[in-house]
């Protein structure tokens, strides 16, 4: 295990709150005291101050550098975190016909398509699974032409399962909350109506949530749609309709900047899948020691989750060796079990590298 400053030097696998780049962290940490020319820190800066509109209208342009999104899409940092778009999405946008279609492959779906039925109606567009290992063919979807919208989660955190192609919708405004791959390879804008996510994943802290929203959607909120979810206001207000998470949307514009200096999504998107590889090559090769229960076409570059023989001891004891060695937040979600290494962003492929050797190891001298 590395050190830094003679401190043991941990590394954060888990789902959420993410690691964040240490450069990042440092220039924060440099900037914290006295921003830059505003003399006071970024924790105490008026949101209405020229000071932080620079700061949000470039964070803004480095949203639209890096995932080309096109003039007329709007860019809203909003508050409520994925679980407060669940609502937002149906509030916003199911005006056209009171019904909407949710493909869920997993619980976040799940839980979006739950709380959309409060507004609505839903369709499931899948038949329901006892257990959420697969994508099922388009060929057997269940879309209803009347649909104002049809949402997906484009990657699954708890069960590791990650769309590789976007529907389609034949001309369906199509809906994606991207909270644990957005920022991880590059993105045809224009498929969609709506994309949100949450930051603490991939480009931020917790607290801030990114809507990308196509500006005919704006302005037909439903009469009950609180202030702060209306898409039409916070773009009116450009995200300052009242005080936003300052510090949050401050930090993810350096993490945009950091993104740009290593390669932009494209970037990542290599890295994504040299790291993913990694773990997924030692669970195959374990013969079995290792298995993880997503079919390979869907598995995710970002979530793996992995059981050891279907044994909660041995997982107990894995969990325990990788906290020894600073390997941390692996255990799986409490829905499921067993254990979940998050690959984001931030994860360096050599602290990838060292999971991988650990799972080696740890397989070898535990497999007899």
């Amino acid at each position: 295990m590395s050190k830094v400053n003679n401190t043991p030097k941990v590394i954060n696998f888990g789902a959420g709150p993410a690691k964040l780049p240490e450069e990042v962290l440092k220039d924060v940490q440099k900037e914290l005291l006295s921003l830059e020319n505003a003399k006071v820190s970024i924790l105490e800066l008026s949101h209405r101050s020229n000071d932080f509109k620079k700061i949000i209208e470039d964070a803004q342009a480095s949203v639209r550098s890096l995932l080309n999104v096109p003039d007329n899409y709007k860019i809203l940092f909003m508050q409520g975190g994925g679980t407060g778009l669940f609502a937002a999405v149906p509030l916003n946008l199911m005006y056209k016909t009171g019904s909407a279609d949710y493909i869920v492959t997993g619980s976040w779906s799940a839980k979006a398509a739950k709380e959309a039925a409060k507004y609505g109606k839903v369709n499931m567009v899948l038949a329901k699974q006892s257990k959420y290992t697969e994508i099922p063919d388009p060929s057997t979807w269940n879309l209803d032409k009347n649909a104002s919208y049809v949402y997906y989660c484009s990657n699954e955190t708890v069960h590791g399962i990650e769309f590789n192609y976007v529907p389609e919708t034949n001309g369906i405004p199509l809906v994606a909350d991207m909270s644990s791959n957005i920022f991880t390879k590059p993105l045809d804008i224009s498929k969609f109506g709506v994309i949100f996510a949450g930051a603490q994943k991939n480009f931020g802290p917790s607290g801030i949530t990114l809507v990308i929203v196509r500006d005919d959607l704006l302005g037909h909120a439903m009469p009950v749609c609180p202030t702060m979810f209306d898409f039409a206001v916070m773009d009116k207000d450009n995200s300052i309709h009242n005080t936003p998470p300052t510090f949050q949307i401050y930090v993810i514009g350096k993490i945009f900047h950091w993104l740009k200096k290593n390669g932009g999504v494209e970037g990542m998107e290599k890295l994504a899948i040299k790291k993913s590889e990694k773990i997924y090559r030692v669970i195959e090769e374990s013969k079995g020691f290792y298995t993880c229960p997503v079919q390979k076409n869907v598995r995710s570059r970002m979530n793996i989750p992995f059981r050891i023989r279907d044994d909660e001891e041995l997982e107990n004891k894995f969990l325990a060796g990788a906290a020894k060695r600073g390997m941390l937040q692996l255990k799986g979600h409490r829905s499921v079990g067993g254990i979940r290494a998050s690959l984001y962003n931030a994860v360096t492929e050599e602290e990838t590298e060292e999971l991988a050797s650990y799972m080696t190891s740890f397989f070898q001298e535990n497999s007899k």
